[in-house]
């Protein structure tokens, strides 16, 4: 072997074992700073509430997927065919999710919930928004709890503007007693080693204590699967509904709310036409005779993210019908509305419920 061959031979085998060596350390890097998630993990309630729910009173439930305060009217999103990655900026990011803090202040709902609150992550520039929302919903007005469902250390796609560090959640606030509160980890469809960079949905189920009654008003947060083949949103949905008749043979009154990525068979969701390749997965309400499914079709809950809001022509855009509430029979839904926001500071819309206990 001539000494030119040696040479090319030894710096090719030089270039494979640094970058078996470079992705063995990223592995070992994602594998430390991804979220280890457990079966049932219970979560720490914030706040020092003491009023319980009375049975005679007429309610009010929010439920809102804030976009992590960057997916606002001017933004699109590589994952749904368009260009961006992380938010504006970081004042841009601020100024949203203060706004949607607000209007729930506005609506001043009972209990709401969030889906998509960032709390450490490049792509809304570090914003803490649970911390800014609790600016306004401290311990002494409202319960809390957070699980998280989304953390990596460090994204790589997509090359050259990668997402980077993801820190995210779920939230529920209630200005009734929070007796307690547990994250129940959903099936995850992703595989080692994407599994490490990918979402670890889960439902965040709190409890909260009905005065002179030994039975609890259940608040099940949720954010099911998005991007996969469709295996993971019916596994997920199964268990989701598990819990749910579980809960209700105890005699509790089970609220589930949030981003179902999905939407309800007694929906009119036809309403919107499908105008790009993602289709929206149907649940056959029917086969839960025992819940009541809502969704209130007369506005979008979501927008697609393949181009921005703003100056778009908005007859050609997608919309989708896919947040809502699913509620045990022992509950009495007085209204439902979806609150056209114009998608001006998330991708999704609010949904408020108004009810009473039977």
């Amino acid at each position: 072997m001539n000494k030119a061959l040696k040479i090319t031979l030894f710096s090719f085998v030089g270039v494979i074992a640094t970058a078996i060596t470079a992705l063995g350390g990223f592995i070992i890097f994602a594998s430390a700073t991804t979220y280890h998630e457990k079966d049932i993990e219970t979560i720490d309630v914030s706040g020092s509430v003491q009023t319980h729910i009375d049975k005679s009173q007429t309610l009010d439930i929010l439920s809102w997927n804030i976009g992590y305060g960057a997916l606002d009217e001017k933004a699109d999103f590589y994952m749904d065919g368009g260009k961006g990655v992380i938010g504006e900026s970081k004042e841009n990011t601020v100024h949203n999710v203060i706004t949607m803090r607000n209007k729930i202040k506005e609506l001043d709902p009972d209990m709401f919930l969030i889906q998509e609150a960032d709390i450490n992550s490049k792509r809304s520039h570090y914003v803490n928004d649970p911390e800014l929302f609790n600016v306004d919903f401290d311990g002494t007005k409202y319960d809390n709890s957070l699980a998280i469902n989304f953390k990596a250390g460090f994204i790589p796609i997509p090359l050259g503007n990668p997402l980077g560090k993801v820190e995210s959640g779920i939230a529920t606030y209630a200005k009734y007693e929070m007796s307690s509160a547990k994250r129940i980890q959903l099936p995850i469809p992703f595989k080692w080693p994407i599994k490490l960079m990918n979402l670890k949905r889960c439902l965040l189920v709190s409890y909260l204590p009905i005065k002179d009654s030994d039975k609890s008003v259940v608040l099940v947060n949720l954010h099911l699967e998005a991007y996969d083949d469709g295996e993971g949103k019916a596994k997920q949905l199964k268990m989701l509904m598990d819990i749910l008749k579980e809960e209700s043979e105890k005699g509790n009154y089970i609220i589930a709310g949030g981003d179902f990525n999905q939407t309800f068979s007694n929906t009119d969701y036809q309403k919107y036409p499908k105008m790009n390749d993602w289709v929206c997965p149907v649940i056959d309400v029917t086969e839960y005779p025992n819940f009541k499914f809502l969704m209130d079709d007369s506005v979008p809950t979501c927008r697609s993210l393949n181009k921005p809001y703003i100056n778009s022509d908005r007859s050609t855009h997608q919309y989708y019908m896919i947040d809502g509430f699913i509620v045990s029979n022992n509950i009495q839904v007085n209204t439902l509305e979806t609150i056209d926001l114009g998608f001006k500071n998330s991708d999704h819309n609010p949904v408020a419920m108004n009810f009473n206990l039977l």
